[in-house]
């Protein structure tokens, strides 16, 4: 059975890999996750804040926040509140790079195509095979348009890419406005392959105490129909190869990812919660699964459900939309 995969320039033994997480912070989990079947370590994020910070010692956002009040500045996180600073996260490449014989990707989370993107050549120097550009941004002001907000990624894209030699890829959110337009786009700034999607930490409320509480919580399996809907739609229209990121749990939801186009499947959540062991378990049943269902190889299953190749295409459409709700019955007493 070949589960090989092609993703980012790399030649993987199957898809399964560890994604952007504190996962990979302490050497001994990182050795585990490889020796259960991870193909690849996707390091945790880098924030463009802690770069600047280092700096110019202090961050722009807080010190306008503080012109106001100073409460403000518990908004933002401490130094020491980072794991990792920058100088470690550079040593951090080094060391994992040492103890794993698979690919080595770096993450960092940015906005703004500043001087902060001269520390991407410093992770491709200190030996990273790949960088993963986490674009998480929230868009809150009313004056910016979303083409704005595009342009501005765009920018920021070719600034990492006329930066490293490395191959990047661009770890997106699903809130674009026209998102195949907008990964075209992509792929034309030079994006090596595209990971879908980033998980936008949703704050809750406190109504006792009236406070607004961060709140982060592991995905489910009922987060990946998102990322399948927007992967059947846009395999066949790349060339670019695409990742699979957030409610990749099972065996199926792996193959679910892989049919609608998915190179390569992250996993963070269900490892927190089953453990390494989860690389294995999952490869397994996914081998076992193509044997029964006679697929010879992944290439054969991959993209099999798009849009493209999906029986129903309209099921990923406007039109089923209509049909199961004009279909659906609430049935009670």
């Amino acid at each position: 059975m070949n589960l090989s995969t092609h993703y980012l320039g790399f030649d993987l033994p199957h898809p399964l890999m560890i994604g952007a997480s504190p996962l990979a912070l302490e050497l001994d989990k990182v050795k585990r996750l490889e020796d259960a079947g991870a193909s690849a370590i996707v390091l945790p994020s880098l924030f463009e804040e802690q770069i600047t910070r280092e700096q110019n010692g202090t961050i722009l956002d807080m010190d306008l926040h503080a012109e106001s009040f100073a409460e403000a500045l518990s908004y933002f996180p401490t130094p020491k509140d980072f794991r990792l600073g920058p100088e470690n996260y550079l040593e951090q490449i080094q060391q994992v790079k040492k103890i794993v014989g698979v690919p080595v990707i770096a993450s960092l989370n940015g906005t703004t195509p500043l001087g902060w993107l001269d520390y991407a050549k410093q992770i491709q120097q200190a030996g990273a095979d790949a960088l993963e550009l986490n674009v998480y941004f929230m868009a809150t002001d009313p004056a910016e348009s979303g083409e704005t907000l595009e342009l501005r990624t765009l920018d920021l894209v070719k600034a990492v890419k006329n930066t490293v030699k490395i191959p990047v890829a661009v770890k997106l959110s699903p809130f674009f406005s026209a998102l195949p337009h907008f990964a075209k786009s992509l792929e034309s700034a030079g994006a090596d392959a595209l990971v879908l999607f980033n998980r936008f930490l949703q704050p809750d409320i406190d109504i006792e105490n009236l406070e607004v509480a961060p709140a982060i919580e592991l995905s489910t399996s009922l987060e990946l129909r998102l990322r399948v809907q927007w992967l059947a739609l846009l395999y066949g229209n790349l060339k670019t190869p695409m990742a699979v990121s957030g409610g990749v749990h099972t065996t199926e939801d792996a193959i679910k990812a892989v049919m609608a186009g998915a190179s390569a499947v992250q996993m963070v959540s269900a490892v927190y919660q089953q453990g390494p062991e989860v690389f294995t378990k999952v490869l397994k049943g996914m081998t076992e699964w193509m044997s029964e269902h006679e697929y010879d190889s992944l290439l054969q299953m991959r993209g099999s459900m798009s849009l493209q190749k999906c029986p129903n295409p309209k099921a990923l459409e406007r039109a089923n939309y209509m049909r199961v709700l004009t279909g659906w019955k609430l049935q009670f007493e």
